[in-house]
């Protein structure tokens, strides 16, 4: 496989793929920037390069054995890529928010893509909060689904800032294709403390008439410690809330007027592994990892399928 975007996403995947033993092998690492270090440490790690783009990742004699390409760029640069990439048989893992393929949470929806020329990754709010939206919607209508994703400014490089607008699209759209929400909405929040501070995520989840608090819960729970299977920095920052409104005391929206349910708030933190990128950069870790995590599948799925 090979890896377009030297910065920090794309050389944190290649770090997180070459420490592994897993079926993956970096065959390229592809940039725009001789002097990026994502470029640099690829070359002492002996991983071909080219900063020529894709059209240097299409003159490489290594090209002829990639049977898949991430694009850690921008939804802009991937929409040039894919169109470089689509007839050369070749599958792509997209880590921006240009939203070409069909969305894609490792825990909630990947087995129903696995054979999909071109896969999104959704953004790191979307990775971060969508599972907890299709958990809570295991046990019931899930109305509304809000979600806020407040990362570190210094982990917001110029690829998620000229992004913002798809980043809040996709995400909000991710929350009702894969998490199950009849209506979404999302927030990112860049947080210039310092020192900078972990990736938080707040979901706000209505959820219609009543329902069991106990078994919403349970499969909270259980799909976190799914996503900790591949992202160990994920976890509930507090006790999942629950606030009953009923015909006595109903909670009005202005959009849709009285609602009678529960609102379910979950409270989330995201600290990075710190392969290349600080731990507060919890926000690109996530990427990477549901990114890695997708790619392995993947490659299990085309040998079995191989085998048969």
């Amino acid at each position: 496989m090979a890896i377009i975007g030297s910065g920090n996403i794309g050389t944190d995947l290649m770090l997180k793929i070459l420490r592994d033993d897993g079926p993956l092998t970096v065959g390229a690492m592809v940039g725009i920037d001789p002097s990026s270090d994502g470029l640099a440490r690829a070359r002492r790690m002996g991983v071909p390069v080219t900063a020529d783009g894709v059209d240097g990742l299409l003159g490489m004699p290594e090209f002829a054995d990639v049977g898949l390409v991430f694009d850690a760029t921008s939804a802009p640069a991937h929409r040039a890529n894919w169109a470089a990439l689509r007839d050369k048989g070749i599958r792509m893992i997209d880590l921006t928010p240009a939203s070409i393929g069909p969305f894609c949470v490792p825990v909630v929806n990947l087995d129903d893509h696995l054979d999909a020329p071109n896969l999104n990754m959704v953004t790191c709010g979307g990775q971060a909060t969508v599972p907890i939206v299709a958990a809570v919607a295991k046990s019931g209508i899930v109305s509304y689904a809000e979600i806020v994703s407040s990362i570190s400014a210094r982990s917001a490089g110029p690829g998620t800032r000229a992004s913002i607008d798809e980043f809040v699209e996709t995400t909000a759209t991710a929350l009702q294709v894969v998490g199950g929400a009849r209506r979404g909405k999302a927030v990112i929040v860049l947080n210039p403390a310092d020192p900078p501070v972990l990736m938080r995520n707040t979901v706000y989840c209505l959820v219609d008439g009543d329902v069991d608090h106990r078994a919403i819960e349970a499969d909270i729970l259980d799909m976190i410690d799914r996503v900790c299977a591949y992202v160990p920095g994920y976890r509930l920052k507090q006790g999942v809330q629950f606030q009953v409104f009923d015909h006595h005391h109903p909670l009005y929206l202005p959009e849709t007027g009285k609602f009678i349910g529960t609102r379910v708030t979950v409270l989330l933190e995201v600290a990075g592994s710190a392969h290349y990128l600080p731990a507060y950069a919890g926000n690109l870790d996530i990427m990477t990892s549901a990114a890695k995590a997708s790619a392995e599948r993947i490659a299990l799925h085309e040998t079995a399928r191989a085998r048969t």
